[in-house]
């Protein structure tokens, strides 16, 4: 094997036909050995012959004529998308000798996927880590977390009780040696889905439709992976960008702060690097339809096929998705119904994980209700997927909206030390775009890093 280099530039995870031949062939092959560090070249959302791993929904399971494109995360190592923001922001901390290998312990807060992310680039890049979550949350997060060897520093609750594990985050980084991956507040993550996730969304649609990108529709849980739309409209600047939320947490739509069962999004706050700008519309869904359209994909593929779909088809959608993989596509359906899109149009979301970390949540659900018989999911199927309406959406481009946002901001980040003036700046699109940029100044600083041993 060639000796590791320091690991790849937001260009070659946009682009890994671009990563050195022979590197790029060894990474594929330790896709077999989960911990090699060559995995580093792995984060992408391409398979080896460089098309985005995606699946186009079947109409017949949306009920509606419009495309909707899902990206997979399930095929990046560690099994989310979530590490490649945690690889970004690790890898700039290295790069501007902020964290130093041997001297820092790094910090994980997060709800679930992002601390996988987290514990595997540590162990990859030989850094000790710890992650920062809830403790209600599925126990097949923490045991990935603990396989990869990080420490668990859980707090009080739930999802939507992320904001306790910021506080003890801040409370953990007083000790010089710890150094936080905040990906709530932290730019690598808005640079990695702004230029990898959003060129990925854009190859996607290509031959689908009309090869455009009418709207992009994903949950903050970070924001990060909203980023993907600020790209998306670089390209197709008529491309209208939804953020979703739960129901029973509508931080967003009206600061509902409730709990839900959606792992992964809905975290009581306005994150600090949601690009409020761009968003155009806040579209809610319910945690329970969430929940429950996994365990009819997961285990009722035969409900599906019931309804045209064809059976292949739905046995293979089986693994591809996890609860807020149903919510995105969920609330794909909800705005293309809302827009009035048609059969030329595409609607493009995100699944971060795969089933493999929910199989307690199916567990819970089958304990929660009284039967879950054919009859019982042929109901649900339809009640789903088939009979999605375009209520509960609001317009995020008027201007009061836009003010109730921002203040929902500074309410949830004065607090942590950040200055009016700096949230303010957030307010133009300068501040973005510059913040963009530094992607091309961190990919040359990667590649004078080249041939440093992991």
């Amino acid at each position: 094997m060639s000796k590791v280099p320091f690991g790849p530039t937001y260009e070659e995870m946009a682009f890994p036909n671009r990563i050195d031949k022979t590197i790029r062939q060894e990474a594929l092959e330790a896709f077999k050995d989960e911990l090699n560090p060559l995995n580093l070249f792995n984060i992408t959302w391409k398979n080896e012959h460089n098309e985005v791993h995606k699946i186009v929904l079947p109409p017949q399971m949306t009920g509606i004529k419009a495309n909707v494109v899902v990206l997979l995360g399930k095929y990046f190592p560690s099994g989310s998308h979530k590490v490649g923001p945690a690889y970004s922001t690790l890898i700039e901390g290295c790069v501007d000798q902020e964290i130093i290998p041997g001297e820092h312990t790094i910090l994980g807060p997060s709800t679930g996927n992002f601390g996988i992310g987290v514990s595997y680039i540590c162990n990859l890049m030989k850094y000790d880590s710890i992650v920062i979550m809830p403790d209600n949350m599925s126990k097949e997060r923490y045991d990935r977390i603990k396989k990869y060897g990080a420490k668990l520093d859980l707090t009080p609750g739930t999802e939507s009780d992320v904001i306790l594990t910021l506080e003890r985050t801040y409370e953990l980084k007083k000790n010089p040696r710890n150094r936080a991956l905040a990906q709530f507040e932290l730019l690598p993550n808005y640079r990695f889905h702004r230029h990898v996730t959003g060129q990925a969304c854009v190859e996607a649609v290509k031959g689908i439709g009309n090869g455009r990108i009418a709207c992009f529709a994903s949950a903050p849980g970070s924001a990060g992976t909203l980023a993907a739309g600020d790209h998306i409209k670089t390209i197709f600047p008529e491309a209208k960008i939804a953020a979703l939320e739960p129901y029973e947490c509508s931080t967003l739509t009206n600061g509902g702060r409730g709990q839900h069962r959606i792992e992964g999004i809905g975290d009581k706050m306005c994150t600090l690097i949601h690009n409020i700008l761009t968003t155009d519309f806040i579209a809610l869904i319910k945690d329970e339809d969430s929940v429950r359209g996994l365990k009819i994909i997961h285990d009722a593929p035969h409900i599906l096929a019931a309804h045209g779909v064809p059976l292949e088809q739905a046995n293979a959608m089986v693994d591809l998705f996890g609860v807020s993989g149903i919510c995105n596509i969920l609330g794909a359906i909800k705005m293309a119904k809302f827009l009035r899109l048609g059969p030329d149009d595409n609607v493009v979301t995100i699944a971060t994980d795969g089933f493999d970390r929910y199989n307690s949540v199916i567990a819970d659900l089958k304990r929660r209700v009284l039967e879950i018989e054919d009859f019982v999911l042929e109901r649900w199927f339809k009640d789903i997927f088939l009979k999605v309406d375009d209520s509960a959406v609001e317009d995020a481009r008027l201007p009061e909206v836009k003010e109730r946002l921002f203040h929902q901001k500074e309410k949830d980040w004065l607090r942590f030390g950040y200055s009016q003036e700096y949230l303010d700046s957030m307010k133009h699109k300068e501040f973005w775009e510059n913040e963009y940029q530094k992607v091309f100044r961190y990919d040359a600083l990667i590649r004078e890093k080249r041939g440093q041993k992991l």
